[in-house]
């Protein structure tokens, strides 16, 4: 022990008295020890993080083994200046690189026994964090001083602050003050209250052990001893003291995002990794997306509120493990819980909690954040069996249970991680841009984007593009076509949803409001399945991985979310397939333009996919489906009658769909699980995914006006009551479609055939 002491002692005293010496000048003082070179300090480099962004300039994500966003120092509220200078160095502005009387009185305590005090300068601490080791020997702290020296001669105070501001390690990957502040609070430095600043400004003496993220009450006590500095120096009022120790501080659970898009951000960091290497995650490279920053928050609160709505129509599955608790309540308790939940990634929408007592009418949990909840009448409906005494133990919910929790305003709900996936994507239908893309319900559980590598059959929302391919077959809106059974020459027989019920004959734009299988059998046969193969190529969609066979007008082939966006963007904007832009600009860290997305090629009739009267009159049949027919719910729960789309479910529910547009965004969503299931009995996609589109479209079409009704284009007349191509007014038009072409039909002629054949 008193070994230890004079070793201690010797540490400080020693230097002291070399750094107060005036025996010999610096360069001397220098020979006796092998310094390393101050260029890592006076030709400061920060490592910068690669920095995603969207197009109005919010962050999404950084990757980097340093989180750090760099902010000049006379960016630097004043506040934190003097919140980090009154606890770490009071007489910085004073000394040239060392505080002898900071060094003396460390000196003093340690030999008396007193409280240990810092000794080390800002100066001394950036030095020994670029330059040195942490070991505590004589040779190190020796070369602290003299390189602190060295430093002060070739910088000046604020730029030496300015860089130890940005450069500190503060804890949970943050470096800098500024990326601190974000980290902890989710706010800029610039925003920052005289509390959350001491906070930060303790953070330098032991950034493990009392950060607020790994321990609050240790980062409290440490935030009381920084407030009572500011005070005795001057910095802060009694009053500002007083106010800042009663303030409650919201620290940011670790790992939240303020926005949820991982998926863009993973396909922006591939994206650049490929292109620059390794480097690019300390070069300070940003990328801007395309995503805006409203339509992505509502996206991605639309998916997971639609994922947990289809979870909870499911069974209760069980809580997700157990930890012993103590009996009775106090720290113990609260230690037990802690422990417990350590390992539990804890989740912005889906809490972590530990049950600490459950009955039928009341569940009292802790979150990992430490907060109390209680849970009553509907937050516990759906468990309701699992909080009975003879509930079967995997299901059943007791003390020491972890489980999720979702707050609903202010009450709480008892829930779980959902199976199924989810997938939204949004673009401008004028630029191809990507407004919004959710690539999955959650990123860190599921990396895999189900919007851009989700290939999955698209069920009927194939068929408006089918029937796009059928208006230049000659098939018209007001086409009859039968609706019955029928049994193509490869034996294939498809039936139309639900019942399955047949209604005799139907109009091209009545089946497709219906959604009628039958109908769009019989129209792919009459158009040819080369032709409408080739049809939905001029949409964006891979040719080779659509069916050669009838089975392609029920959707059996394979397409992705962004595919089928693609698609209807062209439907929606007149004609045009235009290539979607998610990454918009990458630049260097000087900005520097890197890489830019060519602006949206024109939209002239040179660069066309589908003709504009083809595209108005497929617009007209889509608003129908939305207005009276499958997707009715859409027009109704936006009332807008601009809204265009259609929706789809594939056998068995394997996959719910629905796809849409205002003449602006064309939106589609995707549900359904990784392994294919179903997804329920009396599931689809307008219950599925239509919701999920009608949430979303109603936070991006807010404040926008209704659009007015296009002009007809070109070629195109009334007949009756619906479009007709103009060259078919005196005939020539397909007047109505039956079985032909090698099919025949399910059974014999009825009398009811012959009467219809006679009003034909």
């Amino acid at each position: 022990m008193l070994a230890d002491l004079r070793r201690r002692t010797i540490l400080v005293l020693v230097p002291l008295c070399l750094a107060t010496s005036a025996l010999a000048p610096l360069p001397a003082q220098a020979s006796l020890v092998d310094l390393p070179p101050i260029d890592r300090i006076t030709h400061y480099q920060p490592k910068l993080p690669l920095q995603v962004f969207t197009a109005d300039g919010v962050e999404l994500a950084q990757f980097g083994a340093e989180r750090r966003i760099y902010m000049p120092l006379g960016k630097m509220p004043k506040l934190m200046q003097d919140a980090l200078l009154a606890i770490e160095d009071t007489r910085f502005r004073e000394h040239a690189g060392i505080d002898p009387k900071g060094m003396a009185r460390a000196a003093l305590a340690l030999i008396t026994g007193g409280r240990k005090q810092g000794a080390s300068t800002i100066t001394q601490q950036l030095v020994r964090t670029m330059l040195l080791t942490r070991e505590l020997s004589f040779e190190r702290k020796t070369k602290e001083i003299l390189l602190a020296f060295e430093v002060e001669k070739a910088l000046s105070k604020d730029r030496i602050l300015e860089i130890y501001m940005n450069e500190i390690f503060l804890g949970q990957r943050a470096y800098g003050f500024e990326a601190a502040a974000q980290t902890y609070f989710g706010k800029s430095l610039t925003q920052i209250s005289v509390a959350e600043a001491a906070m930060l400004a303790g953070l330098p003496q032991n950034p493990y052990y009392a950060n607020p993220v790994a321990n609050f009450e240790r980062a409290q006590q440490r935030q009381r001893v920084v407030l009572q500095r500011m005070r005795d120096v001057g910095v802060i009022t009694e009053p500002q003291l007083n106010a800042a120790l009663a303030e409650k501080l919201v620290i940011r659970p670790a790992g939240q995002r303020s926005i949820d898009a991982g998926h863009v951000a993973e396909m922006a960091r591939r994206a650049v990794v490929e292109r620059f290497g390794e480097g690019a995650y300390s070069s300070g490279i940003r990328v801007t997306t395309s995503l805006l920053a409203a339509d992505q928050r509502a996206a991605a609160a639309a998916v997971q509120r639609g994922v947990l709505a289809q979870d909870r129509r499911g069974p209760w599955r069980g809580p997700e493990g157990h930890g012993d608790l103590p009996k009775g309540q106090g720290p113990e308790l609260e230690r037990a819980a802690a422990e417990a939940l350590k390992d539990v990634r804890d989740d912005d929408l889906l809490r972590a909690a530990i049950v600490l007592s459950a009955g039928p009418k009341e569940v009292r949990a802790l979150l990992a954040s430490g907060e109390a909840v209680t849970v009553r009448g509907e937050g516990l409906r759906w468990v309701q069996a699992a909080l009975a005494g003879n509930a079967k133990e995997p299901l059943k919910i007791a003390r020491g249970d972890i489980l999720r929790m979702v707050r609903n305003g202010n009450d709480w709900s008892i829930s779980q991680w959902p199976e199924a996936e989810a997938a939204l994507v949004a673009l401008d239908t004028r630029t191809g841009r990507v407004r919004a893309l959710v690539g999955g319900f959650d990123f860190s559980r599921q990396p895999f984007n189900h919007v851009s590598q989700g290939w999955r059959q698209p069920g009927s929302t194939i068929k408006p593009l089918l029937y796009s391919a059928a208006l230049e077959a000659r098939v018209m809106p007001g086409t009859q076509i039968e609706d019955r059974p029928f049994t193509a020459a490869n034996g294939w027989s498809p039936g139309n949803s639900g019942s399955g019920s047949a209604d005799g004959y139907l109009t091209l734009r009545q089946a497709l409001a219906q959604s009628n299988n039958l109908v769009s059998a019989r129209v792919l046969q009459h158009t040819g399945v080369p032709r409408a193969r080739d049809w939905l190529g001029r949409f964006g969609l891979d040719v080779a991985k659509q069916p050669d066979n009838l089975t392609l007008a029920l959707g059996t082939g394979q397409v992705t979310p962004m595919q089928m966006a693609r698609a209807y963007a062209t439907l929606a904007n007149g004609g045009w397939s235009l290539d979607p832009v998610v990454i918009e600009k990458i630049t260097d860290a000087q900005g520097k333009v890197l890489f830019e997305a060519p602006p949206a090629p024109p939209l002239t009739d040179d660069n066309r996919a589908i003709p504009a009267r083809n595209a108005y009159v497929m617009n007209s049949l889509l608003n129908d489906v939305t207005r009276t027919g499958t997707a009715a719910r859409a027009q109704a729960t936006l009332k807008r009658s601009d809204i265009y789309g259609k929706t789809g479910t594939t056998n068995d529910v394997l996959d719910a769909w629905f796809a849409g547009y205002q003449p602006a965004v064309a939106t589609v969503v995707w549900m359904g699980y990784d392994k294919p299931r179903s997804l329920g009995d009396h599931e689809s996609g307008a219950r599925l995914a239509l919701p999920i589109w009608n949430e979303y479209m109603a936070a991006a079409l807010k404040g926008v006006p209704v659009a007015s009704p296009a002009e007809p284009p070109a070629g195109l007349a009334r007949a009756g009551d619906d479009w007709l191509y103009a060259e078919w007014v005196n005939g020539g038009a397909v007047e109505s479609i039956t079985d032909n072409a090698g099919t025949a039909l399910a059974g014999p002629p009825t009398i009811l055939d012959a009467i219809r054949d006679l009003f034909k």
